[in-house]
């Protein structure tokens, strides 16, 4: 059946997830069925909190009624807005925030938009319970790769997230953000939390153009598929990302048939949930270099997604030819020739491997698939190998990259 508003599901998360020291898991709650400002008012109408703070995407807020909206359903309890944040997530951006709410009492963030947006308000939430006044006190909170140089208190400011994109970075405790001076991404960990609500409305995400869309969902795809490579795995987060994986092939090609398929849209939000169960299943952080990879090409002008879409096949490859990963490889390649949306791209089973069957999903949608395609070329690829040693995620891939010449060999494959 056409997806239908009406009725409100609204469950935990991820209610089998179990706490652990190492990996905290997600608590927050998800609910859709209502359009966004209903559903919103709703849960905050039902809560103690008094004073709202919106981060919004400059585009929803300047081209459609969503901000507006938004605004009349939650009325007076509305003390603050910020309209558009900087891709990548600027360290001085989230300061210039968690200021202001500091000096409104805010009580509850809201953000309306992407995931740029997500990571803000999870750092801002942590930055308010620890004093942070400037960038330069955002280098004592905990980063996943690096010691804690101070006692981290727990953020106290609930945050309500309204993605439009599959970016996903709502089902994380870790939030992703750029030094402004270095160009240098950051992962915030725990105890950094991720939102209590995420809202989803289909509707909603019609607004965000059909590039950054899909390429947002091939970021959620990097999850299922390097949660599958991994070393670091167990058997319910593999089953988690193989439902996410599914969801979002189907769907974000059906997305790029008919954009205006909201049962799709549905599908391949829901997907991005699983998509990211999978690695929150993980005893340890164990993504590989597409992740690694990627955090670094973020602060060099390229989009969430589009950076998976560039490297997540040579990724493969590159495990396969170091032989660290081959069965599970052969796992998920099997796996995606059962969907007939992969049937459909008319390969040839008997000489494909796993990127290259990535590779044709991602021309079927459309994606960028070279390093030159989105302006990185000359001594930038060098730049982008030696920041890419400092992601965690370097040190968990199937082959772990321990030298600048290990990253360029991925980076070799895909220069264009």
């Amino acid at each position: 059946m056409p997806f239908e508003f009406g009725t409100e599901v609204y469950r935990k998360a991820f209610p089998d997830h179990r706490e652990s020291p190492n990996r905290p898991t997600i608590r927050g709650y998800i609910s859709y069925g209502l359009r966004f400002p209903a559903a919103c008012a709703k849960h905050i109408n039902d809560s103690s909190c008094a004073n709202v703070y919106i981060i919004v995407s400059r585009t929803l807020a300047n081209l459609t009624p969503c901000l507006e909206d938004l605004k009349a359903a939650l009325g007076s309890k509305v003390v603050g807005v910020r309209i558009g944040m900087t891709s990548h997530t600027l360290w001085s951006e989230c300061v210039e925030v968690t200021n202001e709410c500091r000096e409104l009492g805010v009580d509850l963030i809201v953000t309306l938009g992407g995931g740029s947006l997500t990571d803000a308000a999870k750092l801002i939430a942590l930055a308010l319970a620890n004093d942070v006044k400037e960038s330069e006190d955002l280098k004592k909170l905990p980063k996943a790769l690096g010691a804690n140089t101070t006692e981290t208190k727990a953020p106290t400011v609930p945050i309500i997230c309204i993605p439009t994109t599959l970016s996903g970075g709502e089902w994380t405790n870790h939030s992703g953000a750029t030094e402004d001076a270095t160009r240098r991404k950051y992962q915030f960990a725990p105890p950094l939390r991720g939102p209590s609500i995420v809202i989803l409305d289909p509707e909603l995400t019609t607004t965000t153009p059909d590039k950054i869309w899909l390429s947002t969902g091939v970021r959620a795809v990097d999850h299922c598929v390097e949660t599958l490579c991994s070393l670091i795995n167990n058997k319910k987060g593999d089953a988690d990302a193989t439902q996410g994986l599914k969801a979002l092939i189907s769907g974000l090609l059906k997305c790029k048939t008919d954009r205006n398929d909201l049962e799709a849209r549905l599908s391949c939000q829901i997907g991005v949930m699983f998509a990211l169960s999978g690695p929150c299943r993980q005893s340890k952080p164990g993504l590989g270099a597409s992740h690694a990879i990627g955090h670094m090409m973020g602060p060099l002008g390229v989009g969430h997604g589009e950076t998976s879409c560039i490297v997540l096949p040579a990724v493969c490859k590159f495990n396969a030819s170091k032989g660290v990963n081959v069965e599970r490889q052969e796992k998920i390649l099997e796996m995606l020739w059962e969907l007939p949306e992969i049937q459909d791209l008319g390969l040839d089973k008997a000489k494909t491997d796993l990127g290259d069957i990535l590779d044709a999903f991602f021309r079927a949608l459309g994606m960028p698939r070279t390093l030159k395609d989105v302006g990185i070329e000359g001594d930038t690829i060098e730049e982008l190998a030696e920041n890419t040693l400092h992601d965690e995620f370097a040190g968990t891939n199937p082959h772990p990259l321990k030298t600048k010449e290990d990253v360029m060999e991925i980076l070799e494959l895909v220069k264009g």
